[in-house]
């Protein structure tokens, strides 16, 4: 046995060899996933544990993508959205802070939890394999050649079905796919939000002076700023929201990289930034509202300082775009979604430097105020994050690229609930939200043209048909990530978290497509939904019960409730606090058999809630009372609730075992989600 097996490896070697010796390597699997992102792991896990060959190709060296690259606060909208292997992820990241559930976290523990994937089904993943050509049959495609960058190694992958899970779409490009760059114009798709927008969001304030010399238009603009003249609002162009990092940083003296001068660095591109401080008086670098009383007597709002600042475990913090002059490195990107590798690599320093001169300039300028100089000098990069590039993360944020113009184009309608797909397989939930796209001189003051931010309400559903491109153009490609949809709308459904329930769907409908012999579009959706739905862990397991207080069956309100937004799913309860005997009642299902589950409660962030919650369960045959005091509930890194354990109990199933949360008088009291979770 043992000397087959030697003999068999050592006969694998060999071929390998040879295959080398060629200049060429060539592996033929079921399914190849393009694009190592936490969509592409994601993919791969889920594709291995139905069974399938696999491989995961990504042209650049490190695994992903931005939920290892520093976006360590992780853009949601509502948890209630995210189910599946992306839920699944989001519980391994709490197991390693001891805790339920973790949506804030430290780069590398995100990667620890990705190898974990990756180790569990021996997943086949190629780094630094860069797309060179995609060859394509009767619709269809057949292999596609990746090229290494730093040799003339190649290597030939033949699948039955690929999933393009880059953020660039470089593989749908080059499969003759349809898309689109840059944003369609509100009569597309009969839209208010998409192409040109000039808002008052992370914008200048009036009155900020765009020339080299103030007053003076003969001696040019500042740096950064464009001479294209702003177009008719709600205009389409192929401009592209700007693109930056999300820095990891810190202030733990042991653990902490100062800024240094960065590679060409060049302080007049921050001369605009000193206009800014100037004209808003910054107290400091952490973005604040404040309130302004002007001479007429009113009152103005705004906000000022550079930085959205998100508390992480550990002491760290995730640094991001904030106001009008930050991070965004606006107006540079333009060229990226359909440049080749070289010249992205250029882009990818532009903003590299950009953002270290940016923080080198805030801590060491002496122009700058010396209470902004002071705080920003307190922070620095991480240690013992992203090592190979001395703290400073090594994905940048392409927060859009390509989109594939597909069966279904997911729109604003879709985001406002005007219009609801049935063939829904993930949600998303965030607001619509597109940074800004250029940097303009508007009636003789600096302006910024693009952003938008606006609220979706509820979870909505995404088309099967928005990953999978007309059929005509090719039958065996899946694209979860540079899917289908409007400017306007990608900007809602652009979340790490979405992008890995999206991939799980897709690895699923590969799997379909390839047992049932037929195209990706030919499947059948209603059965790739059932299984989504019955088997959300890719490993047979059933699923975990999770009863929101929206869903009416198995829930039983009593008294004087009134819901309210921003819970765990669409919404939330909150006791009308003079009805004493109000109360919510959650009734799990689990048949007739007996069966142990430890209860959590979910507990958004309420400063209004009563100093102690009552809670009362019933596990079949005894109650049991339980109480928490919300002040005690520890929160690592910003958070907009939590899940609290009420304890661990066997439940009797045939009668009829239930959580029942109690309103007290006079106080505010919330009644949201409640989880029973399998023990053995």
């Amino acid at each position: 046995m043992k000397k087959s097996f030697c003999l068999l490896i050592a006969s694998l070697l060999l071929s390998s060899t040879l295959l080398h010796a060629k200049g060429e390597n060539e592996v033929e699997v079921d399914i190849c996933i393009y694009g190592g992102t936490s969509a592409g792991i994601i993919a791969g896990y889920t594709a291995a544990k139905y069974g399938k060959s696999v491989i995961v190709v990504e042209s650049g060296s490190t695994l992903g993508g931005l939920t290892t690259g520093g976006l360590g606060a992780t853009d949601i909208g509502n948890k209630y959205a995210i189910t599946g292997l992306a839920r699944n992820f989001y519980r391994r990241i709490g197991a390693h802070y001891s805790k339920l559930e973790q949506w804030t976290f430290e780069p590398h523990v995100a990667m620890k939890v990705f190898q974990q994937y990756i180790d569990e089904v021996q997943l086949d993943i190629r780094t630094e394999k860069q797309l060179s050509k995609v060859l394509t049959e009767k619709g269809r495609i057949k292999q596609i050649v990746l090229q290494s960058p730093a040799s003339s190694d190649k290597l030939t992958v033949k699948a039955k079905v690929f999933i393009d899970c880059s953020y660039e779409g470089d593989l749908m490009a080059k499969s003759g796919v349809s898309y689109t760059v840059g944003r369609e114009s509100n009569a597309t798709y009969g839209e208010t939000y998409n192409g040109v927008q000039l808002l008052d969001i992370h914008q200048f304030a009036d009155g900020i002076d765009p020339y080299v010399k103030r007053g003076k238009p003969e001696s040019g603009l500042l740096w950064g700023i464009s001479q294209e003249s702003v177009q008719v609002n709600g205009s389409a162009d192929n401009k592209v929201q700007a693109y930056n990092f999300r820095l990891t940083l810190t202030k733990d003296k042991n653990n902490k990289i100062g800024f240094t001068k960065p590679d060409n660095y060049d302080p007049n591109q921050f001369e605009l930034l000193l206009r800014v401080i100037e004209n808003e008086k910054w107290p400091s670098i952490h973005s604040k509202l404040r309130t302004e009383k002007l001479a007429d007597g009113s009152l103005v709002r705004y906000h000022t300082g550079g930085f959205l600042i998100k508390n992480m475990p550990n002491g760290k913090t995730d640094f991001n775009n904030f106001g009008a002059f930050s991070t965004d490195m606006i107006g540079a990107n333009y060229d990226y979604p359909e440049a080749d590798y070289e010249k992205r690599r250029e882009i990818y320093k532009k903003h590299e430097n950009y953002t270290k001169g940016l923080l080198y300039f805030l801590s060491h300028e002496p122009r700058v105020p010396e209470h902004l100089r002071k705080e920003m000098g307190e922070w620095g990069f991480c240690k013992d994050e992203f090592l190979k590039t001395s703290g400073f993360s090594d994905q940048l944020y392409i927060r859009e690229a390509r989109r594939m113009v597909g069966r279904t184009v997911m729109t604003q309608k879709h985001c406002e609930g005007e219009s609801v797909v049935q063939d829904g397989i993930g949600m998303a939930a965030y607001q619509m939200d597109s940074h800004n796209c250029q940097r303009i001189v508007v009636n003789g003051m600096v302006k910024n043209e693009g952003d938008v931010q606006v609220e979706v309400g509820q979870p909505y559903p995404i088309s099967y048909a928005a990953i999978t491109p007309k059929k005509q153009e090719c039958e065996n490609l899946l694209v979860p990530v540079c899917l289908s949809a409007s400017h306007i709308a990608f900007g809602s459904i652009r979340m790490e978290p979405v992008f890995m329930v999206l991939s799980q769907s897709a690895a699923v409908a590969a799997v379909h497509a390839i047992d049932a012999m037929k195209s990706v579009q030919e499947i059948d959706v209603s059965k790739l939904q059932l299984e989504l739905n019955k088997n959300p862990l890719a490993d047979g397991a059933l699923p975990e019960l999770l009863i929101d207080n929206a869903d009416l069956s198995p829930v039983d309100i009593i008294g004087d409730w009134t819901s309210a937004n921003y819970g765990y799913g669409k919404d939330r309860l909150i006791s009308g606090r003079q009805n004493v005997s109000a109360s919510v009642k959650f009734r799990p299902n689990i048949g007739k058999r007996k069966q142990g589950f430890e209860i959590f409660t979910y507990i958004a962030n309420d400063d209004q809630l009563a100093d102690t919650l009552h809670y009362t369960v019933f596990d079949g045959a005894k109650m049991h009372s339980r109480q928490i005091q919300p002040k005690e509930i520890i929160r690592l890194g910003d958070s907009s609730g939590e899940w609290v354990s009420l304890g661990t109990y066997t439940l009797i199933g045939n009668e009829s075992p239930y959580v029942q949360i109690s309103a007290t008088e006079g106080k505010h009291v919330v009644a949201d989600a409640i989880l029973f979770k399998k023990v053995n």
